[in-house]
């Protein structure tokens, strides 16, 4: 009676507890757990609206992939069939990366993030594929299986395939526009005028008024914002914030929906007709958090900010903080900051951080002289407008044009990687109908890319580029040829 080996079977565990204590280590180290003393449903919730950086992106990534080789290693050996080793390899990936979100809700140097079980997700699947394009056997007998099964001989089997690809790229879409919504923002952050609250941003100037609301007005409204700016009283249940800072203290927000303003270190006692002053001894902050103002702009992923500020130094660096919607210096949603003669910005979604600084959101040349300036600034499906004193002074920038190329190549991997394996297994099944499986990898490679640019032009106000489109080719049709080129090396092997 034949035995299976013994140390195989153990060998390919070790490899897989090995992975997955790794991954324990690398995203609860120190085991500093304990449970917060105001704990419930709502806060544990709250507690993953957190988004991670490019380089944590990056990191958990590759993080997941040696647990998904590992897990592919350990499930081929126990002759499981290849459709269900996906399943499981995904499952398993999504499942160890939920338990490790949940466990940092109860650790102080952790922040869950939703994003990092998707990239968590993929890095397993990526894992799954490196497993098969290593073990020369296992690849080939997929390749056989799928070129011998039932749906090969079925055109309408085949066609529901191509349907079920073409409606991954749709899904696909849907992380894209994800990654420029406000949705991750903070309800808790309070609203600050000239300093974060570690008072180590402080700025120098003159704020005369406040203006915030939670769409993005019309370039009519603009023109009207910029001539008068009470005409923003007639936006309606938009308008979320109107501060007109006059006097000593304190300063109420004139809607009622929002704390007032309060003086931080040494009230001011300058009294002048641009506004308050504000520097390192003494800036604004509202009593409460804006939560409400936080929550409506996170529902809308729009706003409008218009302000009228005067520099009382041109070069004041950090940025120094005009103003700020933020936790501390590395954690915020949006800021509006000096850097010299520059206008930064910061933004906090999914692709620019937690400290919305992934992306440079720089206006050149805006603080020249000590003059009050008008400054209207939009948001709206990626693309923020900035206006400076009139129409013809306008700026407009758009999140996704922006993106550095690492990280626009590293989000298209993670997403035509996996079309160009499913692509390549489609080609696989219509192998024996030469011109259908012409047909599958031209229509294959060309239409992801195409529907993913036209639904970001369409969403995002992005411009069609053609690099873009042909990025996803690239990773679609490639990922695809080593496959193929692959499983045409075996055969000629065997």
């Amino acid at each position: 009676m034949n035995q299976r080996p013994v140390y195989p079977q153990v060998f390919n565990l070790l490899i897989l507890i090995t992975s997955i204590l790794v991954v324990l280590l690398a995203t609860l180290y120190p085991f500093n757990f304990s449970i917060p003393d105001s704990f419930s449903l709502p806060e544990f919730f709250a507690s993953f609206n957190n988004s991670s950086n490019f380089k944590d992106q990056v990191n958990n990534f590759l993080l997941f992939m040696p647990l998904g080789f590992g897990c592919t290693r350990l499930l081929q050996k126990r002759k499981i069939k290849t459709k269900v080793q996906v399943f499981l390899v995904i499952l398993s990936s999504a499942g160890l990366s939920l338990t490790v979100e949940v466990l940092q809700v109860f650790l102080p140097s952790r922040m869950p993030t939703p994003s990092d079980i998707l990239n968590n997700t993929i890095g397993g699947f990526i894992g799954f594929i490196c497993f098969y394009l290593w073990n020369s056997q296992s690849f080939k007998n997929t390749v056989v299986s799928i070129e011998s099964s039932r749906a090969s001989r079925s055109i309408k089997q085949i066609g529901l395939f191509f349907i079920g690809y073409i409606f991954l790229i749709f899904v696909i879409s849907l992380f894209w526009q994800n990654t420029i919504n406000l949705s991750n923002w903070d309800a808790n952050y309070p609203l600050q005028l000239g300093n974060e609250q570690t008072r180590d941003r402080p700025w120098q100037g003159y704020i005369s008024e406040i203006y915030i609301a939670d769409r993005a007005i019309s370039k009519n409204e603009v023109a009207q914002g910029l001539a008068d700016s009470s005409s923003f009283n007639n936006l309606g249940n938009s308008l979320l914030a109107n501060y007109q800072l006059k006097g000593k203290c304190c300063y109420k927000e004139q809607t009622g929906q929002l704390p007032e303003l309060l003086w931080q270190g040494q009230p001011s006692n300058a009294q002048e007709d641009k506004g308050v002053f504000l520097n390192s001894s003494h800036w604004l902050q509202t009593s409460t958090p804006v939560t409400t103002l936080n929550k409506r702009i996170s529902k809308t992923s729009e706003f409008t900010l218009s302000t009228i500020l005067t520099t009382a130094n041109l070069e004041q660096f950090g940025p120094a903080r005009i103003i700020s919607i933020s936790g501390t210096s590395l954690r915020r949603n949006l800021t509006l900051g000096q850097r010299g003669n520059n206008l930064d910005f910061r933004l906090r979604t999914p692709i620019t951080g937690e400290n919305g600084s992934d992306l440079t959101l720089s206006i050149p040349n805006i603080f020249t002289d000590t003059n009050p300036h008008h400054i209207i600034i939009t948001y709206s499906r990626a693309t923020i407008q900035v206006y400076v004193d009139n129409l013809q002074n306008f700026y407009s920038l758009n999140l996704l044009e922006l993106m550095p190329k690492n990280q626009m190549i590293f989000y298209y991997a993670l997403s035509f990687i996996p079309l160009g394996f499913c692509l390549s297994m489609l080609t696989i099944f219509a192998k024996r109908r030469l011109i259908l499986s012409k047909l599958l990898i031209y229509g294959g490679i060309l239409i992801p890319s195409l529907i993913l640019e036209g639904i970001l032009v369409s969403e995002s106000g992005k411009n069609l580029s053609l690099k873009t489109l042909l990025l996803g080719m690239l990773f679609t049709g490639g990922t695809m040829l080593i496959l193929r080129v692959r499983a045409a090396q075996l055969k000629m092997i065997n």
